[in-house]
């Protein structure tokens, strides 16, 4: 196996072709259960770096996530590849693509958006998933790429590569990317609105959250009558959060103050 073919099976391909000698590059995205690992947002019509960087930098910023890969798609577009730790549902990662759209690009037009998996995708068609990258397109000879973030810019008019990209350099770019832990993508997951494995009506219209540590403080803190085990599981949560190592420093310390502002505020006794 390639270093680009480790890669590739490191970030993206499901577990079940992780001891796989095939060439990762012709493998489904998809596993049998229909999970993925994989998340791809494609830009086309035009494909704007100026737009996308704005998803690529929010992740990272505000929700705490590992950079995802750039790439050119070869055909039309720019893209984004998040990595999964472990797999979820193709509606759940379809759902939280949708949810990125609507937070950090609420007024472009959807239209001009590629998610990937596609909604449809446990009928594990392999169109509904992205192809994997690098890759010819045969029709036009073109090539798809990871690309650094600093020259993604150069490839807005032009989302292709004449020719082939080296494997040494795309399995260097993809050496320093990492995988979005579970504990990481829950909070994101709560923090952009959503619930259950259920993409959300209209993502745009949904408030702005607090991060998912502080407001599982506000129900440790203030729990209702009845609510021992909501203000219990509202703890465990925070106290997985700030001792799993691979979450972000910025959220392990919100859990952490967390955890404090409710030590500091014990329940009333009750009839108190």
């Amino acid at each position: 196996m390639t270093r680009l073919q480790s890669e590739l099976h490191r970030l993206y391909l499901p577990r079940s072709q992780a001891h796989s000698e095939d060439d990762a590059r012709s493998s489904a995205l998809i596993d049998p259960s229909g999970c993925v690992r994989a998340m791809v947002m494609t830009l086309t019509r035009p494909p704007s770096w100026e737009l996308l960087s704005k998803v690529w930098r929010g992740v990272q910023a505000d929700l705490g996530l590992p950079a995802p890969a750039i790439a050119v798609s070869g055909i039309d577009g720019l893209q984004l590849w998040f990595s999964l730790a472990e797999p979820i549902t193709a509606e759940k990662a379809h759902a939280f693509l949708d949810a990125l759209r609507a937070r950090f690009l609420p007024d472009v037009d959807a239209r001009r958006f590629k998610l990937m998996p596609a909604v449809d995708a446990l009928d594990l068609h392999p169109q509904r998933h992205a192809a994997l990258v690098p890759a010819q397109h045969e029709p036009t000879g073109n090539w798809s790429a990871f690309v650094a973030a600093d020259l993604a810019p150069v490839f807005a008019d032009t989302p292709w590569l004449d020719i082939p990209p080296s494997e040494e350099g795309q399995a260097t770019l993809l050496r320093s990317l990492g995988t979005v832990p579970p504990a990481v993508f829950e909070a994101a997951w709560t923090q952009l609105g959503l619930s259950g494995d259920a993409p959300i009506s209209n993502p745009a219209s949904e408030p702005t959250l607090k991060p998912a540590p502080q407001r599982a403080a506000q129900a440790a803190a203030q729990p209702q009558a009845g609510s021992t085990a909501a203000d219990d599981d509202a703890k465990r949560f925070l106290l997985r959060v700030m001792n799993d190592d691979s979450v972000p420093l910025a959220l392990r310390v919100e859990a952490a103050k967390a955890l404090l502002q409710h030590s500091n505020n014990p329940r009333p006794a009750p009839g108190g």
